[in-house]
């Protein structure tokens, strides 16, 4: 007689998060294609869901190890790289006669990316989130207590790192990057300086009310 093993349980909180998480990789880059004004900021809107990534990522260390948010970061590149494959091979695909024309024409202008942009994005995501992870955790142990500190400190670092990968990738030698980069590196250190503390705060906060439950 075989006596079934019970599976580990995964805490509520986790589950959750990384569900959430797995879905932001993929729409940072869809929400990528447009760029929005935000009074004199100029700021390509998938910046709201790499956000939503820092503040996950920094939440899961908080409530769960340094550790556990390593791996979620890591498991991070699954719905990623699949989403490019994904995309790349519709795109190639025969497009049906009926479909609507301006989305015909809109759908590889918004969807289809080169590949410097693309591996762009990839190598940008490992070490943004990483860094985030690595000082939002290394703050901690160095006694700074206040969640939404840490946050705000982990996420500009990382967004400066992750601007700096990002557009050297993508652009140099194509364009001039220098005032690329200042523009979005200035407006991503305002947002995570604004948003990322209000919501790692939130998100810790349903968390502990999650795994209680």
């Amino acid at each position: 007689m075989t006596v079934d093993t019970p599976a580990p349980a995964v805490p509520r909180s986790l589950f959750v998060f990384a569900t959430l998480y797995g879905g932001m990789t993929v729409l940072a880059g869809v929400l990528g294609a447009k760029q929005v004004a935000l009074g004199p900021l100029a700021v390509e809107a998938g910046i709201f869901a790499f956000l939503l990534l820092v503040a996950l990522s920094s939440a899961v260390a908080e409530l769960h190890g340094r550790a556990t948010a390593d791996k979620l970061v890591r498991f991070g590149f699954i719905p990623l790289i699949t989403a490019i494959v994904l995309t790349w091979t519709v795109i190639q695909l025969p497009t049906d006669e009926g479909m609507y024309p301006p989305a015909q024409e809109a759908f590889p202008i918004i969807l289809g990316q080169s590949w410097r942009l693309m591996a762009a994005g990839v190598i940008a995501y490992g070490v943004s989130m990483s860094l985030n992870v690595l000082i939002f955790a290394r703050l901690a142990s160095a006694g700074t207590k206040l969640v939404a500190v840490r946050a705000a400190i982990a996420s500009v670092l990382s967004q400066i790192v992750d601007t700096l990968i990002f557009i050297t990738v993508a652009f140099l030698g194509v364009r001039p990057i220098a005032g690329l980069i200042a523009g979005q590196m200035l407006s991503k250190v305002v947002l995570s300086i604004v948003l990322v503390p209000a919501v790692i705060t939130a998100l810790i906060a349903l968390g502990r009310r999650l795994d209680r439950a």
